[in-house]
């Protein structure tokens, strides 16, 4: 069967401006550092993979003599990890305050590929506890049960490198042929395509402006039908999958049979 592989930040939720943003910014308040970072700020962080990582980028020799920091190596990477947990903890409390909504249109497309036999997974460079946390946001217990779950470090390198998506092959034992992805980047999606698997992407908060050459499928959101009534915008639609009003699972069937190399 298919398998319908989600990434988070941005995909399922719209966290990256309205939750890690603001759990950096009071994580450096509370551990003293010189640093807040704006919203035109974190515009650019957000194209660095993973959360620690995005912290190493403040690690100038100016920075570390302002904070006081230890110039050794280990020293400063046990000093990111500690402030990496903390972030963790306020952005997961953020989550579970419920002041997030989920994006349109993601958790009636996961009830669906589910109901028809789909694997369901969810690749994210994140760390483990907060992708967990969005996942039962917006998905809802019962279902978010059903994912199988790659996040953080498990792999060394993280996206725009493929090699979550190659894990998450591995560990589920598919071949790329039958797996579509849900991004809202463009280092996702050239994760998702150097994994040799079919992407379509929905933009988010600072990845509108992105180049997603090579996606299958472009779309403002996956759409919602009446109560929410949140119509899909197709922005590019090279295959003519035509995904309106909403992205439904036929359409994901579609590209697949459609996307180059399809058999």
């Amino acid at each position: 069967m298919p398998a319908l592989v989600f990434d988070c930040d941005g995909v399922l939720a719209d966290t990256e401006r309205y939750g890690h943003l603001p759990a950096f910014n009071q994580t450096f308040r509370e551990f003293g550092l010189p640093v807040r970072w704006s919203d035109s700020e974190y515009a650019g962080k957000v194209k660095v993979g993973g959360g620690k990582e995005r912290m190493k980028t403040l690690l100038t020799p100016r920075f570390i003599a302002a904070a006081g920091l230890p110039s050794d190596t280990d020293a400063l990477d046990q000093q990111i990890a500690r402030w990496h947990r903390r972030k963790t903890e306020v952005y997961t409390g953020i989550i579970q305050s419920g002041t997030i909504p989920p994006r349109p249109g993601v958790r009636r497309i996961a009830a669906e590929a589910d109901a028809a036999g789909w694997t369901l997974a969810v690749a994210s460079t994140s760390a483990e506890p907060a992708v967990r946390s969005v996942l039962e946001l917006a998905m809802g217990p019962e279902l978010a049960a059903r994912f199988a779950v790659f996040a953080g470090d498990v792999v060394p390198r993280k996206k725009p490198a493929p090699d979550i998506y190659l894990y998450a092959l591995d560990q589920l034992g598919l071949g790329p042929s039958g797996v579509v992805v849900i991004e809202d980047s463009r280092n996702g999606m050239l994760s998702a395509l150097d994994a040799g698997l079919g992407c379509v992407v929905t933009p988010s908060a600072y990845t509108g402006d992105e180049d997603f050459t090579g996606a299958l499928l472009v779309v403002s959101s996956l759409g919602d039908p009446a109560p929410q009534e949140t119509a899909t915008e197709v922005l590019s639609d090279p295959l003519g999958a035509d995904p309106r009003p909403f992205v439904r699972l036929a359409d994901l069937e579609f590209l697949l049979s459609a996307a180059p190399g399809a058999k």
